[in-house]
């Protein structure tokens, strides 16, 4: 996925296709370990052209890929970061094989909630989708408790419910599965048009209610794939990727 036009150093190109670092690469093509369109390169900062020329490593034909794109259901317990000093991160539950490309969660969810993010290191998309201006739909689903949670509720979030910062936020669909209430949990499903700092849990509490369970079950036209066990990944079909491009 990702088209690549230019020409770039033979370096950068193995080193972006898992092949090691700069000196390692440097070493590889020093003992004559890669070739370039049939010939043995003897500079590594040679430029190539990812889309025409044939790079092969130890005979192995070099498949240059500049973006990925990476569906995750995410767990409970891990934050929506490349860093993190004290929790696991998202990052850490992907497998090497990736861990040149450099990825990055496309937005973020809380620590305690489950469900859809992406991963990837395409910085343009990532902007398109998290840009205010955009208004990129995010559907939730949540247990929540203090109910039951009925077409007040709804009326509510469809005209914007102000937040405990004094914030409003946008028109919001309410979708009440269960209403809850009696103590029982109501079970909905929310759409919200902006990411707010735990906008869907401050929403509710603007109604006087609590969110004790949150899981993302879609972004925009990309809708998590139940098949994924929690913790579980798979890289996005061409079809969901023209899905979340911009027209």
């Amino acid at each position: 996925m990702g088209i690549v036009k230019q020409t770039m150093r033979l370096d950068k190109l193995l080193a972006h296709s898992g092949y090691g670092t700069r000196s390692e690469i440097k070493l590889l093509v020093k003992r004559g370990g890669v070739q370039v369109n049939g010939k043995k390169a003897k500079d590594s900062g040679q430029q190539v052209n990812p889309e025409q020329d044939e790079v092969l490593v130890d005979g192995e034909k070099v498949v240059y890929r500049e973006f990925v794109y990476l569906m995750l259901h995410k767990p409970p317990g891990y934050v929506s970061a490349t860093e993190d000093t004290r929790d696991p991160t998202v990052l850490d539950l992907i497998g090497g094989e990736y861990s040149h490309f450099d990825l990055f969660p496309v937005g973020r969810l809380d620590k305690d909630t489950e469900g859809l993010l992406l991963l990837t290191n395409d910085g343009k998309l990532a902007h398109e989708l998290l840009s205010p201006k955009k208004h990129v739909p995010k559907t939730y689903f949540a247990r929540v408790s203090g109910g039951p949670v009925g077409a007040e509720d709804a009326e509510a979030f469809r005209e914007g419910v102000r937040l405990d910062d004094g914030y409003v936020t946008l028109p919001a669909q309410l979708n009440i599965l269960e209403p809850g209430g009696a103590g029982t949990e109501a079970r909905i499903e929310l759409t919200i048009m902006e990411g707010k700092f735990h906008q869907v849990k401050r929403m509710f509490e603007a109604v006087d209610k609590k969110v004790v369970y949150l899981k993302r079950i879609s972004m925009g036209s990309l809708s998590l794939d139940h098949t994924l066990a929690l913790g579980a990944y798979r890289e996005l079909t061409e079809e969901e990727l023209t899905g979340l491009r911009p027209e």
